[in-house]
């Protein structure tokens, strides 16, 4: 049993609550002086759920003041949070083109608009790109952020302020009805389309999306690759019940697209903004259900030993700072918020990096190297020397037989866990398909040491940086009230 602090449901107070082992399964239990106890499931796998904990690394977090209604109220981000921010969403609309019953920003629905200038919206990324280190990825967010006509001049923005990604989320109407559209947004600095894609049957929109939408996503994806977009995410919204059934054919129709689309990640739905809250229990899925529907409807080609998760990267940062003497990026984030594994593809079978690198293995040795470059003052030269030699002896961690088109998969390998560079990164993705998850928390399943390891964060034009799930739970209808106007 870990005790922690979660949510009362009902009136969002902070309540001490504890997560539990029960029946093979991790649950959540709290309780409310007023309004009673409430339980959730925390994760459907105890065994997974310890094996994750294995990862587990806490970061060193922001020098910030100190808050006066503590976490998670008083967001800004506050010392008690110990991961920088990895991605930075920003909502520039909360108008949007699609009225989803499932909508966790429960957009246009408000009766007021909320709209930052361009001014507004320069000062936010100017604030993410002055944290140490600098915010390195940033997605516009909303309501639905192209249907602003100034869209393309804040992707610019980003591009002039040097974010090395730079994405927007999007039900892709807008790019589905104009190819031109998506060229302008290229030549403006956008990497990659975080495209909302349920699924490749009709129902499942009906469902989530309150209309038939699948033609618009497989338009939106013929027109990024006629547009010059060479990075697409699907992001089902994963229900269950609803499209769990679908998992595996939306790997199929990712990997028969793999020159466009570079990854599926998947969020199982968060009982936040619109969704009918009655329905919890019926549409409640967690990772290690999306980890087991992945194995099943993938016969077994994925197994869910291929998946780790967020924090295992934590060794291979350590180690490029290690001898490149500059601050990394580190993914210190909750080792229970997500899960991810790579995938190559070859001659149509589906082989995990795991089947032919021993990942535990090359993360031991990194982090022996790291440790050894830390306790030694040497000179760069030397440093990157060791750096030299700790790359030729990754080659025995990698079964060159089982490697999928052999020496050239190797290299990707070991380009992105010694180089650690952006060109690496891209080359790496570029071969690859990732299959990841992220469990966005509501009221029922709020952990609040998961809100303080949070990586993924929104900035407000009051320039506080929120922790997405303290975000949309607690403080997205006082920041849209607070710079907003009625219609």
């Amino acid at each position: 049993m870990m005790e922690t602090k979660s949510l009362c449901p009902e009136c969002l107070s902070v309540v001490p609550a504890e997560v539990y082992e029960e029946g093979g399964k991790i649950l959540i239990k709290k309780r409310c002086e007023e309004h009673g106890e409430f339980e959730d499931i925390y994760w459907a796998d105890a065994a997974l759920y310890k094996r994750f904990s294995a990862f587990e690394s806490i970061g060193t977090g922001f020098a910030t003041r100190a808050t006066e209604r503590g976490c998670p109220y008083d967001c800004g981000l506050c010392p008690s949070h110990k991961t920088t921010t990895l991605l930075a969403n920003i909502d520039v609309t909360n108008r949007c083109n699609q009225r989803c019953p499932t909508c966790f920003a429960n957009a246009a629905a408000t009766g007021r608009l909320y709209e930052p200038s361009q001014d507004e919206i320069w000062k936010m990324l100017e604030v993410l790109r002055s944290e140490v280190p600098p915010c390195p990825a940033v997605q516009f967010a909303g309501g639905e952020p192209t249907v602003r006509s100034d869209f393309i001049e804040f992707v610019k923005m980003a591009k002039e302020l040097g974010f090395a990604q730079i994405q927007v989320a999007t039900n892709g109407i807008m790019l589905a009805k104009s190819v031109a559209f998506c060229e302008r947004l290229v030549h403006a600095g956008l990497h990659t389309v975080y495209l909302q894609f349920d699924g490749v049957k009709e129902e499942a929109y009906e469902k989530l999306r309150g209309r038939k939408a699948l033609k618009t996503k497989l338009k939106a994806v013929e027109n990024c690759r006629a547009g010059g977009i060479k990075s697409v995410v699907l992001v089902p919204t994963l229900a269950r019940g609803v499209n769990d059934d679908q998992i595996g054919d939306i790997i199929k129709y990712a990997v028969k697209n793999l020159d466009v689309v570079r990854a599926v990640n998947v969020q199982p739905v968060s009982f936040t903004g619109r969704i009918d809250r009655s329905e919890l229990r019926k549409l409640r899925i967690t990772i290690p259900d999306f980890i087991k529907l992945v194995e099943e409807q993938t016969d077994n080609q994925i197994p869910k030993e291929s998946f780790y998760p967020v924090p295992a990267v934590v060794t291979v940062s350590r180690f490029v700072e290690a001898w490149k003497g500059e601050p990394q990026v580190t993914f210190t984030v909750h080792p229970h918020c997500g899960a991810a594994t790579y995938v190559f593809i070859d001659g149509g079978r589906l082989i995990p990096i795991t089947d032919f690198v021993d990942v535990e293995g090359i993360l031991e040795f990194l982090k022996e190297k790291a440790e050894e470059l830390e306790r030694t003052r040497l000179p760069a030269l030397a440093k990157l020397k060791v750096a030299i030699s700790a790359a030729t002896q990754i080659n025995k961690f990698i079964d060159a037989e089982k490697a999928p088109s052999g020496a050239e998969s190797m290299r990707k390998v070991l380009d992105i866990l010694t180089r650690g560079d952006r060109e690496s990164t891209a080359e790496f993705h570029r071969r690859t398909l990732f299959i990841g998850c992220m469990h966005f928390m509501d009221p029922y399943n709020f952990d609040i040491k998961r809100v303080q390891r949070c990586g993924i964060h929104y900035v407000t034009p009051d320039l506080r940086i929120i922790p997405f799930c303290t975000y949309n739970t607690l403080h997205r209808a006082e920041v849209e009230a607070k710079f907003s106007r009625a219609l």
